[in-house]
């Protein structure tokens, strides 16, 4: 295994987290619908007690990402999670509020009510999942920052990138398409969250509802991706000299990279289709229940080739907007070969992990729920 391949395998893996995190956030999307699914209290409880079975899924994956990143590409994490931190920040206190709404939300004591933390799942439905799709999507519109490797010589200030304006990473929310790649995210989760709702509650009433609201979760979704998608594929992209490192702007270089990449176009397109599939069969079909796995499977696959086009192919995955040199790549913000190699030994084990998620989430979802199970036992 060469510096170059180890430094491509660990790109790959962190964008399989990250593609997996995008799938996983159907919590966020089926909690931003607990209001409009649950027309009363017992209804609403359904919902929570649904996405409460797989919230640690969800936040165990993102810290996962978050880890993965900073031990195969440190550079990214100090420059993004450390100079973009107020973005970071309320992302991470959204999910805090989630934590704290499903395990308090009716305990003895609560002097909020129930309906209040309610409320904090709606919120983290909604920050998760747009802040989240914002973040990423400065992979391809860039961020503000600088890299400056000498000044680890300073006494005083010894950082080697730093943020170059006072706001920290919410000025990403500032560029029309990080948002509106934001607001794609977030109408995917909705998609996924009413999928897995029909899939693992057995009652017709919120099974209808999720089915009705998919139609305009999903023209939103198309509406924001399809623009967002257009957009990258026929802008100018970051790419670099891999001989000098020199980076430079070409003309449609993400474009270029789905069509000399052609395995990852297929893998798009092929995730495109099965995402189609799953919601219009679950539209068309009041019997069929299993949309989630198809979507997911087409969700993951989406994600992933995308975030593939952004770092593969000699492109530099987060372009600095202050001086285009500043742009980080694979190769200019990875760690030692000495740690990939021995961090890609410990990635044979992963294989694991995946087996006892999938193991546990049979265990989990081995009866469908319902509303005599909440109510005899054990419930959020």
């Amino acid at each position: 295994m060469t510096y170059a391949f180890l430094q491509q395998y660990w790109w790959f893996l962190v964008s399989l987290l990250g593609a997996l995190l995008v799938f996983l956030m159907f919590v966020q999307g089926a909690n931003s619908m607990i209001f409009s699914l649950g027309w009363n209290a017992e209804s609403r409880r359904l919902i929570v007690n649904s996405t409460g079975r797989k919230w640690e899924f969800t936040f165990t994956t993102l810290v996962t990402f978050g880890g993965a990143f900073f031990a195969s590409f440190p550079l990214f994490y100090s420059t993004s999670f450390g100079g973009a931190y107020w973005l970071w920040m309320i992302i991470l206190f959204s999910f805090v509020l989630q934590a704290v709404s499903y395990e308090f939300q009716h305990k003895l004591g609560n002097i909020l009510g129930a309906k209040t933390f309610q409320w904090l799942l709606v919120l983290n439905g909604l920050l998760g999942p747009l802040l989240l799709g914002g973040a990423v999507a400065t992979f391809f519109t860039g961020s503000n920052f600088i890299v400056d490797k000498m000044s680890l010589t300073d006494g005083m200030q010894p950082v080697i990138s730093r943020w170059a304006n006072a706001s920290h990473g919410l000025d990403a929310l500032l560029n029309v398409w990080n948002v509106i790649f934001g607001l794609a995210v977030f109408f995917l989760a909705r998609i996924l969250g009413g999928l897995y709702i029909i899939n693992n509650v057995a009652d017709e009433n919120i099974r209808s509802r999720a089915s009705v609201q998919m139609l305009g979760n999903t023209a939103c979704f198309l509406g924001c991706f399809l623009s967002f998608l257009v957009h990258v594929l026929f802008k100018d992209g970051y790419a670099y000299d891999p001989e000098t490192g020199i980076i430079f702007m070409e003309p449609m270089k993400y474009l270029h990279n789905l069509l000399q990449m052609w395995p990852l176009l297929i893998l798009f397109a092929v995730g495109v289709v099965l995402l189609l599939y799953a919601i219009i069969r679950t539209v068309r079909s009041k019997t069929y229940i299993k949309g989630i796995w198809p979507a997911g499977v087409g969700v993951v696959l989406v994600v992933l080739s995308l975030l593939l086009c952004a770092g593969w192919n000699n492109t530099a995955y987060y372009p600095s907007n202050v001086d285009i040199q500043y742009s980080l790549t694979i190769a200019n913000s990875c760690s030692s070969e000495f740690t990939l190699r021995t961090m890609a030994v410990v990635s044979l084990l992963i294989p694991f992990v995946l087996a006892y998620i999938f193991y546990a989430w049979r265990a989990i979802d081995s009866k469908k729920l319902t509303q005599k199970e909440i109510e005899e036992g054990e419930a959020y």
